[in-house]
């Protein structure tokens, strides 16, 4: 790593030509206006993580990967989800939780959990604000669950009996609802 980058955190903006993805300072053009953040905890699936980096490229949201992953950054799955949305999207990625947590320091973090006890359109979400999911096949785990404040475990609806939404779903969900509230602000 390399300047004030740690050893724990790795920002990427990922490079499209090739098949690596490059560590790379960000550029004017990749200094997009970031309103929300996306924490994606250990995901496992990666045509879901292609399909948040569409959303986060689209939204202006900027995404953070917390190892281990179930897949390397260069999975074609992963390519293919994202299509050519990867050279916009910032993604950062952590060694652990705790490297993750130090990124966002100060910033008000919401666990999105099918045992939240908080609607997702009952808060009212401020610029800044931080959208953790966790692995597709069991979500969150409780010792890191524990720890938000029950306000800040949001639930999205869903038909009784219904196990989970799709993760790169619930993420778009809860970012354009949290968009729609500031206005759409920095959208055209």
């Amino acid at each position: 790593m390399q300047g004030a980058r740690s050893a724990a955190t790795e920002t990427v903006h990922a490079v499209r030509r090739g098949s690596e993805h490059r560590a790379t300072p960000q550029t004017p053009s990749a200094a997009i206006f970031n309103m929300f953040d996306i924490v994606l905890y250990q995901p496992e699936i990666p045509p879901n993580t292609g399909n948040i980096i569409r959303l986060c490229a689209n939204t202006g949201t900027k995404l953070h990967l917390v190892k281990p992953l179930g897949f390397t950054l260069k999975d074609k799955q992963l390519k293919r989800a994202g299509l050519d949305y990867h050279e916009f999207a910032t993604l950062q990625i952590h060694e652990n939780w705790e490297s993750c947590l130090t990124a966002l320091e100060g910033r008000r973090l919401f666990a999105a959990t099918t045992k939240g006890s908080t609607a997702h359109d009952q808060v009212a979400y401020l610029a800044g604000d931080v959208f953790v999911l966790g692995p597709e096949t069991r979500g969150l785990p409780a010792e890191i669950l524990e720890t938000f404040p029950s306000e800040q475990r949001i639930r999205l609806p869903m038909l009784p009996h219904s196990r989970s939404l799709n993760l790169s779903n619930a993420a778009a969900v809860m970012v354009y609802e949290a968009w729609r509230q500031n206005g759409f602000e920095g959208g055209v």
